[in-house]
């Protein structure tokens, strides 16, 4: 009783966050891990044994990832306007992504001398752009910055997934092992069309007044069934929401009036509404037991910080170039890079065998938490500067 007692009071705080995070300007990513640690501190300095949440990080990760990809693809609008950006988003994301990790991987390999491969499946954890912070943390900047962030992160974490399955589960790299790579690629691509066909169309025609959990369970099947296979399966994760959020374009094609995307849409609303708060559920509960996990001697341990701070600056070095070669204002975007709750899951899933010792839980907290305090200041001193120009502008208009 004492435990749901203190989950309810957690995640009651963890919604005043969210609620006041648009003034206050602070990530609730930040408040929530505080509060985690806090509540350690208070159950260890009153001497109150709580069974280990660990082991949980991983399930309330991997459904916070789907609700979190969901829920921003959900808030995406397709037409010819969104191109440009989609592609600045896109090519962004995926070339800045690769060369951060072989940069990043040569770095271990030059250092500590490991294997190339490991070294590679230990850096894809931090190139990973957290949709789960960066998504939620720029809801006070304009539509199009949003929207690139939102479509950046979403396929930054896509990337992420496929890149680490990728190098991880293949010991040689030949034509047949990218053949392979781009046949799965194709395979989940026509499974994510079907899927999104049959979902849409239970979503539209199930009239028992419990309809939306089973279209999550649906989804979540089958994400884990193509993950269970080595697919990219948060490839239908953004494309079933991209679709039903966009159904509208389809009204040429007479297969579409099956659906009577009319009332399709009115169920499209309620659905993105249970979308958003049952993200904000898991995703309060994983980084309230992953704060719950820190230990102080972890987050200032002396012998990663040298290196956390160099990835960190790594990190800014290549999102400036990359900003700058996509022709996007380097203000406040620069600053929206966090690491979070991919890099968590990667790193969480690297075996024994493919550790290397430059890399542990110390250095993952420190580069996670200086990415997140980066952004708050960066973000919150930027929309200072740029609130008088709006200002002016408002009296010119």
């Amino acid at each position: 009783m004492t435990i749901i007692i203190t989950f309810c009071v957690l995640l009651l705080i963890a919604y005043l966050f969210d609620l006041t995070s648009s003034k206050t300007r602070i990530p609730s990513v930040i408040l929530l891990l505080l509060l985690g640690w806090t509540v350690r501190q208070i159950t260890k300095f009153l001497d109150i044994e709580l069974p280990k949440f660990t082991h949980l990080l991983p399930i309330l990760g991997t459904i916070g990832l789907i609700l979190i990809v969901l829920e921003g693809a959900l808030e995406l609008e397709l037409d010819k306007s969104k191109l440009p950006l989609i592609k600045k988003s896109a090519i962004g994301a995926f070339l800045s992504f690769i060369a951060f990790a072989f940069v990043l991987a040569y770095l271990f390999h030059y250092y500590g001398g490991y294997p190339l491969q490991a070294c590679l499946i230990n850096a894809i954890p931090f190139c990973v752009i957290s949709s789960a912070i960066a998504i939620p943390s720029v809801q006070n900047l304009n539509l199009s910055q949003r929207e690139f962030v939102t479509y950046e992160s979403s396929l930054s974490d896509i990337f992420g997934v496929v890149f680490f399955n990728f190098i991880y589960y293949n010991t040689t790299f030949g034509f047949s092992t990218f053949s392979y790579f781009f046949l799965q690629i194709l395979i989940m691509i026509v499974i994510s069309f079907l899927a999104t066909m049959l979902l849409s169309l239970l979503l539209n025609r199930i009239e028992h007044h419990i309809k939306f959990v089973p279209i999550i369970l649906l989804m979540i099947l089958i994400y884990e069934i193509s993950k269970k296979h080595h697919l990219p399966a948060l490839l239908f994760i953004l494309i079933f929401g991209l679709s039903i959020n966009n159904f509208n374009q389809l009204k040429n094609y007479k297969w579409s009036e099956r659906l009577r995307s009319e009332s399709l849409a009115k169920e499209v609303q309620k659905f993105k509404e249970l979308t958003a708060e049952g993200a904000f559920i898991v995703r309060a509960l994983f980084f309230l037991l992953f704060g719950y996990s820190l230990r102080r001697a972890e987050i200032l341990n002396p012998d990663t910080i040298f290196w956390a701070i160099r990835i960190v600056i790594l990190i800014f070095i290549i999102r400036t170039i990359q900003l700058h070669l996509s022709k996007v204002p380097l203000l406040p975007l620069l600053f929206v890079a966090p690491r979070g709750l991919i890099t968590i899951l990667l790193f969480i899933g690297i075996t024994v065998e493919n550790q290397i010792g430059l890399v542990n839980e110390s250095l993952i907290i420190q580069v996670i938490l200086i990415c997140a305090f980066l952004m708050m200041f960066g973000v919150m001193i930027t929309s200072k500067k740029e609130e008088p120009k709006v200002v002016k502008e408002d009296k010119l208009n």
